[in-house]
């Protein structure tokens, strides 16, 4: 066991604390101005007011923006679920010529820029796919969110998959099961929690995604995070964008405890 001399242990702790502060006392900065009682953002804030809460409640062009982040979110993970596990039991299950460029293919869309797949995908939407007389409008944008969602699904997945002992499977085969029968009692509970965790993050990322969505989303739609870009340059608004900013902190936790969790009893 690695043991550390005391002057180490403070040296370390002082990193950490400094890394954790500046990852986090922003987020506190924000949720301290959600309820600033004066009409523009600034630390200290002069007061305390549910003024701005109120406000971004009622606020129907959030409301339609968070309704269209959860819609995209959704459908995308829903793709992104069912292509990402065909596409691991695809990659693990079989070999063929070509299988680690079809890795490559499918890990790709989340190792490159945004603002690259963004543009790429604009640029097929409305020069490639509007001239033949295909408009992807709304489902341009699900699409859009689906591609960097596949490789949150297929990685937690293949991984599983690896661990795996098909033995079980072949023996369950062998006692009389058919194809369907085994996997829906012996090898989906196997992947259960890592399909579960893909499908959390994929939603997540979705959720907050906003590079590639300011390049697909129709006109006149905005999902919560493009609401939010565009309040900012209103400063007499930024405090309810404090307030929605606090909303998704919040309920960005749930997804990712959740996964956290499936994760860990995946390994158990």
């Amino acid at each position: 066991m690695l043991r550390l001399s005391r002057s180490t242990k403070i040296i370390l702790g002082a990193i950490t604390a400094v890394v954790l502060g500046f990852m986090y006392i922003p987020m506190f900065v924000i949720i301290m101005n959600s309820f600033n009682s004066g009409r523009v953002s600034g630390w200290p804030i002069p007061g305390f007011s549910l003024e701005w809460w109120h406000k971004a409640l009622v606020n129907p062009a959030a409301h339609a923006a968070f309704l269209n982040s959860v819609i995209v979110a959704v459908i995308a993970t829903a793709i992104a679920l069912l292509l990402g596990t065909l596409a691991a039991f695809a990659l693990q299950r079989f070999k063929f010529f070509g299988q680690n460029t079809v890795n490559l293919l499918i890990i790709l869309p989340i190792t490159l820029p945004g603002i690259v797949t963004g543009v790429a995908l604009s640029n097929t939407f409305h020069q490639v796919l509007k001239p033949m007389g295909l408009h992807v409008g709304y489902w341009g944008m699900i699409i859009a969110h689906a591609t960097f969602c596949v490789v949150m699904v297929f990685n937690n997945v293949i991984a599983r998959l690896r661990r795996m002992n098909p033995n079980l499977e072949e023996a369950s085969m062998d006692l009389g099961a058919g194809i369907m029968q085994t996997f829906k009692l012996v090898t989906f509970p196997q992947f259960r929690s890592s399909f579960i965790a893909g499908g959390l993050l994929a939603f997540a990322l979705s959720f907050d995604e906003i590079v590639v969505t300011i390049f697909t989303a129709p006109p006149g739609v905005e999902t919560l995070p493009l609401w939010i870009l565009n309040q900012m340059g209103r400063p007499n608004e930024v405090n309810q964008v404090n307030v929605v900013a606090t909303l998704m902190i919040l309920l960005s936790l749930i997804p990712v405890y959740f996964s956290q969790r499936a994760q860990r009893e995946s390994d158990v």
